[in-house]
């Protein structure tokens, strides 16, 4: 492929990933569980005459969705694609940090913390409306984030950071664990349900700041190509460059951990979007080449999101599945193929 049919594909990509952002996110303001016309949907965007339940249903229900699938589609994938390049592992995801792990700490202190110690708190249904589950989610995600960009400062192996997030993940779990073991049916079962995940829980002043936050994270992250197309050549030769990789790393780590923070408080933990995202934008695009895989990994994460959001809603049904189910069954095969690849095995 020349460098002219190159630019053209990469180019043409691009503009298709955009319409495709746009044309799904009006797929999911039309189709659910009321029908609307396709008419009706636009006059409600542009402020024409439309009736009061449309409008009701568009801006106080799908708009804050697709909002918020988008911020948090581009926020994780993202954050996926830089941590797989720091830690040079192609199955490094969001939930590898444990910082995932401490959003549902947060949460379980909230929720399930009263009725493992027999206190009286507020009802589970009420308090999953509040933004104290939001602020405890983002708190949990913080405090552990802290712990591993201290471990990354003061030891700077990206391997040993590794490790210890993984186990930072387990021992977190492990306190949950004991908390839903003591805690009261009706906190169990509110805690599950945020844990399934959901892009309908924020309102849409909430899911604006939620988008308007993603993308300044993200485009912070554009300043960091250089560093990250370094690293993909080992330390060594990033090294050779100039690039102080303890500080580089920790930078990174922190806009990832902060991505993750705030997708996670808003919606709950969301699966294999950022693991599955950054491998299929490598794929698409055939590079490794940050300056482009950040844009195809963006936008690519925005489309499955919004996809996976109308799958989740079952069009014309009055029901909805939680939004893991869908990113798993979606997710999955992309990380099966991605072993299968990486191990060389012939698939007849």
């Amino acid at each position: 492929m020349t460098i002219a049919s190159k630019k053209s594909f990469l180019t043409v990509s691009i503009l298709f990933l955009i319409m495709g952002v746009v044309f799904l996110s009006v797929a999911n303001l039309w189709l659910g569980s009321v029908t609307i016309s396709w008419g009706d949907v636009l006059a409600a965007v542009f402020n024409r005459p439309a009736s009061p339940q449309t409008n009701i249903i568009i801006w106080e229900y799908r708009m804050p969705q697709v909002f918020t699938a988008i911020a948090v589609g581009m926020g994780l994938s993202v954050a996926g694609l830089l941590l797989q390049t720091v830690f040079r592992n192609p199955l490094a995801g969001p939930s590898v940090l444990g910082i995932s792990s401490g959003a549902s700490l947060g949460v379980a202190l909230v929720v399930l913390a009263g009725s493992a110690f027999g206190m009286d708190v507020l009802q589970s249904a009420m308090m999953l409306n509040d933004m104290a589950v939001v602020v405890a989610a983002f708190a949990g995600a913080l405090v552990v984030m802290a712990i591993i960009l201290y471990v990354s400062g003061r030891i700077g192996n990206v391997v040993t950071v590794l490790i210890i997030g993984i186990m930072l993940g387990y021992a977190v779990s492990a306190i949950v664990g004991v908390l839903q073991f003591f805690s009261g049916a009706e906190e169990l079962h509110a805690y599950i349900l945020w844990g399934l995940g959901s892009f309908a829980k924020n309102s849409l002043v909430r899911s604006e700041v939620v988008l308007m936050v993603t993308l300044l994270l993200v485009f912070f992250t554009w300043f960091f190509t250089l560093p990250l197309n370094a690293m993909l050549l080992g330390e060594s030769y990033a090294r050779s460059l100039g690039f102080d990789l303890k500080k580089y790393n920790t930078l990174i780590l922190l806009l990832a951990g902060l991505l993750i923070a705030l997708g996670t408080a808003f919606t709950g933990p969301i699966a294999f979007i950022g693991l599955a995202v950054p491998h299929l934008a490598r794929a698409w695009f055939n590079t490794s080449n940050h300056k482009i895989l950040i844009p195809a990994t963006l936008l690519l994460g925005a489309n499955l999101a919004l996809f996976c959001n109308i799958i989740a809603r079952l069009p014309g049904l009055d029901t909805s599945l939680p939004i893991n189910v869908v990113t798993s069954m979606i997710g999955a095969p992309v990380v099966i193929w991605v072993i299968v690849k990486r191990s060389k095995i012939k698939v007849a």
